[in-house]
Formats: C-alpha cells, sequence, structure tokens
C-alpha cells in the first residue's frame, strides 16, 4: 500500500511541473500581448525615424537644382558630430546646463518623493485625499497646464509694467528664500555654501520638484506597503527606533525602486520640454542645420545612456533584493 503511493505521487509530479509551467508560459504570452502595441507602433514608426535620423547625422545635404526638387545626401562620416562641439560653442555650454540640471533633479526628486511616501504611508484622517492631491499634477501637466507652466504667463504678467506694481518685478524678489536667508539660518552650523546654494535652488523650484515627483511617489509608496508588517513588529519588540528602522528595513528593502526611479527621472528630464539641451537642438533644426542637429541629438543621447547605466551600476552595487524562501 505505501508502494503504491509512492508511485502516485511520483506520478502526478511531472504532470504539476507541467501545468506550472504551462501557467507560467500563459502569463508570458499575456505579458508579450500587452506590450504589442508598443512594439508594433516602434518597429512601424520609431524605429524608421530612429535610423533616418542617424543617417543624417552621418550625411551632408545637397539640394537639388532649382525646379528639380529633392536632395542628396553624402556620407561624411562624424564630421557633423565634430563640427557640433567646433563650430557651436553654444551646444557645450547647453550640454553642461543640461547635465547639472540633471544632477541637480536626481537627488532633489527621489528625496522630495520619498519623504512624502513615507508621510503618505502613515495612518492618518484623509489619506487618500492627499495621497489623490499629490497625484494630481502628474494628471493634468500633460495639458493646458504645461504650456502656462512652461510659458510663465503669471509670472510675466506680474512682473511686467502693464501688470500689478506690487515692487516684486525683479527677478531676486521673486525668489521663495536666498542665500543670505539660509546663510543666517546656518551661521552657526557650519554649513557650506554649495549646501546652502543647493538648498536655496531647490525651495525656489519647488513647484517643478512637486510637479515631477508624482510617478515616483506613487512607486515609493507601493514599495512601502509591500514591506511585511511583521518586520515592523519585530523591530519595535527589539526596542528599535524609528530613525534605527527606516535605515536598517525601510531603506534597503526599496532600494530596489529607488534605482528604477533614479532611471525613471533621469528618462523624464531628457525628454522634457525645459530641458534646455533639446530646446537648443530644436532651435538648431528650425535654423535649417537638420544634419547637424541630428549629431547633437544623437551626442546628447549616448551622453544620457552612459548616465543611465553609471547611475545603474553605481545603485545596484546598494540594492537589496530580497530572497523568498523555497
Amino acid at each position: 500500500m505505501t508502494n503504491d503511493v509512492k508511485l502516485n505521487k511520483s506520478a502526478s509530479a511531472p504532470g504539476k511541473r507541467r501545468k506550472i509551467a504551462s501557467l507560467d508560459r500563459r502569463k508570458a504570452r499575456a505579458g508579450w500581448f500587452f506590450v504589442l502595441p508598443f512594439l508594433i507602433g516602434f518597429v512601424v514608426i520609431y524605429l524608421p525615424m530612429i535610423y533616418d535620423s542617424l543617417v543624417m547625422s552621418l550625411s551632408e545635404i545637397h539640394m537639388a537644382e532649382a525646379g528639380a526638387g529633392g536632395y542628396s545626401l553624402e556620407f561624411v562620416g562624424f564630421k557633423n558630430y565634430v563640427d557640433a562641439f567646433s563650430s557651436d560653442p553654444l551646444f557645450a555650454k547647453r550640454l553642461v546646463e543640461g547635465l547639472q540640471t540633471l544632477a541637480f533633479d536626481i537627488p532633489s526628486i527621489l528625496i522630495f518623493s520619498l519623504f512624502m511616501a513615507v508621510m503618505l504611508n502613515q495612518k492618518m484622517a484623509g489619506r487618500a485625499v492627499f495621497r489623490s492631491i499629490f497625484f494630481v499634477p502628474v494628471i493634468i501637466s500633460t495639458g493646458i497646464m504645461e504650456t502656462i507652466a512652461a510659458q510663465d504667463i503669471l509670472n510675466n504678467y506680474m512682473g511686467s509694467t502693464d501688470g500689478i506694481d506690487d515692487g516684486s518685478g525683479s527677478s531676486a524678489a521673486s525668489e521663495l528664500v536666498s542665500s543670505m536667508d539660509l546663510q543666517m539660518l546656518f551661521a552657526n552650523m557650519k554649513v557650506g555654501t554649495e549646501i546652502v546654494d543647493y538648498v536655496v535652488t531647490a525651495i525656489n523650484n519647488i513647484f517643478n520638484i512637486v510637479n515631477r515627483s508624482g510617478v515616483q511617489m506613487l512607486i515609493f509608496l507601493s514599495a512601502l506597503q509591500s514591506i511585511n508588517p511583521a518586520i515592523y513588529e519585530s523591530c519595535k519588540i527589539d526596542g528599535a527606533t524609528s530613525w534605527e528602522t527606516f535605515w536598517k528595513i525601510t531603506f534597503p528593502m526599496i532600494s530596489p525602486m529607488i534605482l528604477v526611479n533614479g532611471i525613471y527621472t533621469i528618462i523624464d528630464s531628457f525628454t522634457n520640454s525645459q530641458n534646455v539641451v533639446m530646446a537648443y537642438i530644436s532651435e538648431t533644426y528650425s535654423k535649417g542645420s537638420e544634419v547637424l542637429s541630428s549629431a547633437m541629438a544623437w551626442i546628447y543621447f549616448l551622453i544620457v545612456i552612459l548616465v543611465v547605466a553609471v547611475i545603474g551600476a553605481i545603485f545596484s552595487a546598494f540594492v537589496f533584493y530580497g530572497r523568498k524562501s523555497e
């Protein structure tokens, strides 16, 4: 009787493994089905455009004779890439400004979104309402509000002579805080001027930071909610403080999402309409320098890919991936 039971179990085991594998295959097919529209659009629409842009960046345009119409491309190699730095001195300057903005956006947005996610994860009245309020800018920033924010219509009107003269026409008066304020605040704390300038810039740029932190905040919030509450209960029983619990438990557990949000912030800054490098590339293209602007775009794209790879490698060294028990 015991041998029969063992034979039945061994006979049913392969069937069970095949059933699990079949379920995994069905999930994989469902995943491909959901990304299929994007893949079709990328191959049919975006891939030819990317190829044309790459070919144009490596070529020189020769317009046809008057009345004939059209143009021809002559392969010149990396001449346009060299000309982007040698013949246009402003491109290198805009490139440095764009990288400086990128270096400022990443820590500011990540710190603010993580702080707000921790706050919104606490038990309090109206928690769902506060979460919706902080995510609303992500929804409305894709429409007319983005255009209004980019043009800064209200600030320009208040600062013009046609608007209300309240003495805030100067750019210094429109700032929330100044370096002098923080220097007085941190006078006895021995804080360096670089940190003061960074904090001043972050506070004066708070609208843009809040406006671009909604997705990161949502990702951090989902990561916080995925942590097992039993871990926090064990820490409380052992006498750990809230500060120790955050750095020893919460921060390592959500470190994979820090990597995801860091890469997302880089891509978002790269495609932002207020990006100084992209704006300058569009301006160069509108002036009739199609091949030069294509080379500039590819240079910036390769630099951003390099930044993503470096940050991904640095963050990956500190990311903690919890292993599920077998």
